[in-house]
């Protein structure tokens, strides 16, 4: 059975995410935003945490860690790059690792770029991944610890996944990264109808997430490098696709 996933919001644009298996009645934490919303969230579902899945080591994902931790006992599961930075470590995972969640195996992919340990967690059976600071609806994470080269390949990584794969990540960035993306892909139809569908979705107050890699490889620039379009817009029709993905980050910290 997939996965029940409850999502709400921490900090001022943090998503925070329980996951619950119905049939074994597991549940874990992916990241740790802010203890108060995610207390809120326990009582709401009734579902006890045993685990934190941490995707990378910034504070407003892993700062609730040890509160949680006294209060559940949970295990905090993160990447092995970035375990001095994690509070309450008990297990290190890198890519290629796969956990046990329930019944269903949940693979570790690598994905740095934004940090340089940043991992995310892809739950094939019910066709989720975790993708936390890496990938964005319309965006990819700031370059803080790694070249341009780094987050493309992680970036090719996720847009590899079976296009159905519903992804969850870890901020509410989409409105605005949707008025970015429109002056890099201003010809793409599908990216306009779907920035009026996010600006109604934010107008009444709802969350722009889960999206799909389907509508991400049709819709956020960070993973059209290829497209005619947007190396047309950006004047490097002949530029290698990593020159085209650093020209887009590039601007994209400009906006």
């Amino acid at each position: 059975m997939a996965i029940e996933i409850e999502q709400f919001m921490c900090l001022s644009d943090n998503f925070g995410v329980l996951i619950h298996d119905r049939e074994s009645g597991e549940t874990a934490l992916i990241d740790a935003p802010e203890e108060g919303p995610i207390l809120k969230a326990i009582e709401r579902t009734g579902w006890k945490p045993s685990t934190i899945l941490t995707t990378h080591h910034h504070t407003d994902h892993v700062q609730a860690n040890l509160a949680l931790k006294e209060k559940f006992g949970l295990t905090i599961i993160g990447p092995k790059a970035e375990a001095a930075k994690i509070p309450g470590i008990d297990r290190q995972v890198a890519g290629g690792d796969t956990l046990h969640f329930g019944g269903e195996p949940v693979r570790v992919i690598d994905t740095p770029g934004h940090t340089a340990g940043h991992v995310s967690y892809h739950f094939p059976q019910s066709g989720v991944v975790f993708t936390a600071d890496t990938l964005f609806a319309l965006g990819c994470g700031r370059l803080f610890e790694c070249p341009p080269e780094t987050m493309f390949a992680s970036l090719k990584k996720l847009a590899a996944l079976p296009g159905t794969t519903r992804v969850y990540c870890g901020h509410e960035y989409t409105e605005a990264n949707a008025r970015f993306a429109l002056t890099i892909d201003p010809g793409n139809s599908a990216l306009a109808a779907r920035a009026e569908e996010i600006r109604k979705l934010r107008a009444a107050g709802k969350p722009t997430l889960p999206t799909t890699i389907e509508r991400e490889l049709e819709t956020n620039p960070f993973l059209r490098w290829h497209d005619a379009g947007v190396r047309n817009t950006l004047g490097m029709a002949k530029a290698v696709d990593v020159e085209v993905f650093a020209e887009i980050r590039k601007r994209k910290d400009n906006f």
